[in-house]
């Protein structure tokens, strides 16, 4: 195990270590970095059990009218997509959000599970209180995606193989930068992407507004993951500055290539009588590498946003920049500076939860402690 630190704020020990958080002296050396982050926690508070803030009682004729735009789905775009019935195609589009939805609420429940097990490797007590208060707001998320998927089709599609095995070996990783690159950064920026989109497109009110209510925590948990860099890629030796890269490549190549793949969601394909392998190859014939670029300088394409963050932090040099500009014009991502798709999408929806949670007295005050 390699386990990578540069700033006492995420020095760790190993997970069967309790006697290291009984130390005397660990008490008294808490960093000052997080603070902001959680004082403002109240501030982007939301219950989503509680009507006033989401209501899930709200109709939407899942089974007649269409989620998500044709220009989301891929294979709706190619021969075979286009040979389907009006009717099938409402059933392909919304249960291909349903599996969307559902690998969000399998990704929630992995941050849920990494964000705790944090809690028993970082020796500092600021770092420590953050990961907790980020368990928290994944546990909020897991209740509120699960009952916005009950609400919709009643119960979840299963986790598709893919992500499961990234979320696995992200939480049960020792080491402290996977457990941030992979999940902080990584996962939480494919998130920030998919929640843009899905806020920007969906035809459901009830997913716009859960939506956003998520983003306004989302914003927060991968500020850790920034500060994180900011105080540890510059300081990295060449080899441990390789590992990071190699590591970031590794679950950004998983997820590209694999995440949303017709092999994956072969529940998806069965529920409109078509062979995945089919839909596969219907995909591969239709799309070029040039028409794939051309998607991805989208803003809010989710993987556009990926490597955007990885950019930002610094995760990508130029020993791996090559990689990542097969996708992306890197000159472009650079100039835009570091505001993200989701960032005003997130102030809009904590300045909606401070006008409930504290009217006017707090405006402003999580707005600061985001940037």
């Amino acid at each position: 195990m390699v386990q990578i630190t540069k700033d006492d704020a995420y020095d760790a020990v190993r997970p069967d270590d309790f006697p290291a958080m009984l130390e005397v002296e660990r008490y008294g050396r808490r960093s000052t970095a997080f603070d902001k982050i959680i004082s403002a926690t109240h501030d982007h508070f939301w219950d989503p059990l509680d009507k006033k803030y989401i209501d899930f009682d709200a109709h939407f004729d899942v089974d007649n009218v269409q989620m998500l735009p044709d220009e989301l789905f891929p294979f709706l775009q190619t021969r075979l997509g286009e040979s389907l019935s009006a009717k099938q195609k409402v059933v392909y589009a919304n249960e291909s959000a349903r599996w969307s939805l559902s690998s969000i609420l399998h990704g929630e429940q992995g941050a849920l599970a990494l964000s705790a097990s944090l809690c028993h490797v970082l020796k500092d007590p600021g770092a420590q209180e953050y990961a907790a208060n980020q368990t928290r707001e994944e546990a909020r998320h897991v209740t509120a995606f699960s009952a916005y998927i009950k609400s919709r089709w009643g119960s979840p599609l299963p986790v598709g193989p893919t992500l499961a095995n990234l979320l696995s070996e992200m939480v049960l990783a020792p080491e402290v930068y996977k457990k941030i690159v992979g999940m902080q950064m990584l996962v939480e920026g494919l998130a920030m992407g998919a929640f843009a989109t899905l806020y920007q497109k969906s035809a459901d009110p009830l997913m716009v507004k859960l939506c956003q209510l998520v983003m306004t925590d989302e914003a927060f948990h991968h500020k850790f993951g920034k500060i994180w860099a900011d105080r540890t890629i510059p300081k990295l030796t060449r080899d441990e500055r390789n590992l990071v890269e190699d590591w970031a490549a590794q679950c950004f190549q998983t997820l590209l290539f694999n995440l949303i793949s017709p092999e994956q969601m072969k529940p998806v394909y069965a529920s409109i009588g078509v062979d995945w392998e089919a839909a596969q190859s219907a995909i591969t014939d239709a799309f070029s590498d040039d028409k794939r670029r051309e998607q991805m300088k989208q803003s809010a394409n989710i993987f556009r946003v990926l490597i955007k963050t990885l950019l930002n932090a610094s995760i990508i040099s130029d020993r791996t920049r090559a990689y990542y500009a097969m996708y992306v014009d890197m000159n472009e991502l650079k100039n835009e500076g570091g505001r993200m798709i989701g960032d005003d999408i997130a102030e809009e929806g904590m300045r909606y939860l401070q006008s409930i949670n504290f009217g006017d007295a707090a405006k402003g005050r999580a707005l600061l402690a985001a940037e």
